[in-house]
């Protein structure tokens, strides 16, 4: 593994660099689905807002799972390099976007299908980083095949385990090229699709995702016998789901409603 790249003087973290291009790359993808969709908007702005405080919330989030320790000596952990939350982490970005949006004066369902396809990307993308740092992200023991120690990581085993991180890489970049496939459905089906079903389809798959490899993964577990991180992929589920139905209803009222008059 690869915890740091040093350049000299410079000792620079290989999950930082992942980060910065798992944001270029989804900034990139994002703008170009403004550019489909007739969006007037800056997603190289949206996204470095977004990231920044994607990264405040993961870190905060991390911080307050245990707020015993973090008061006893919250310094040394708050300008630490490591810790930080995949749920926190989505909603200080989500919440960053949404504001974004609206300063942007954009619809708010056909933005949010806008950025998930560049969102799934992205969080493939800034997984490696946690693959190349060895981070403690990685699942449990195994003995097949692609099994893999991180003698060297930032969180050392010399066991073979799951690479989850290469898991949700491959995993993520498949549901946003399926959602960018669905975008592009909807686009020419604007009559019959109502806008944010690309949106639910991202709550969905990437909820289903998040909880199936936390199956494999060492994280603690709390509530009835699940991990945060599989709270949270439920939670998403159910979201997307119920926000699919209220959509597809509204839809067929305003259709049904057309063919009255």
């Amino acid at each position: 593994m690869i915890p740091y790249v040093h350049l000299g003087p410079l000792t620079i973290p290989t999950f930082g660099l992942m980060v910065a291009l798992a944001l270029i790359s989804s900034a990139y993808i994002l703008q170009a689905d403004f550019n489909r969709r007739g969006m007037k908007a800056d997603a190289f702005l949206m996204i470095t807002v977004a990231g920044l405080s994607g990264i405040a919330g993961a870190k905060l989030y991390h911080l307050l799972e245990d707020p015993g320790v973090f008061f006893a000596d919250p310094w040394p952990l708050l300008f630490s390099r490591y810790g930080f939350a995949w749920f926190g982490g989505l909603i200080g970005g989500f919440a960053a976007l949404v504001v974004m949006g609206w300063r942007a004066k954009l619809p708010l369902l056909q933005f949010l299908d806008a950025c998930s396809p560049a969102a799934c990307f992205g969080y493939g993308i800034g997984r490696i980083g946690c693959f190349l740092s060895g981070d403690g992200d990685y699942g449990k023991p195994t003995s097949l095949p692609w099994g893999m120690s991180f003698p060297n990581g930032v969180v050392p085993t010399t066991q073979r385990v799951h690479p989850t991180p290469l898991y949700e890489l491959i995993v993520w970049c498949a549901i946003g090229a399926f959602l960018w496939h669905l975008g592009t459905k909807a686009l020419k089906n604007r009559q019959l699709e109502p806008g944010g079903t690309t949106f639910c389809a991202y709550l969905i798959l990437t909820g289903v995702a998040r909880f199936l490899v936390e199956i494999i993964r060492i994280n603690p577990r709390s509530f009835f016998g699940l991990t945060n991180a599989q709270v949270a992929g439920l939670a998403s589920v159910v979201a997307g789901v119920v926000l699919l139905l209220f959509l597809k209803t509204r839809g067929e009222t305003r259709r049904g409603g057309s063919s009255i008059v």
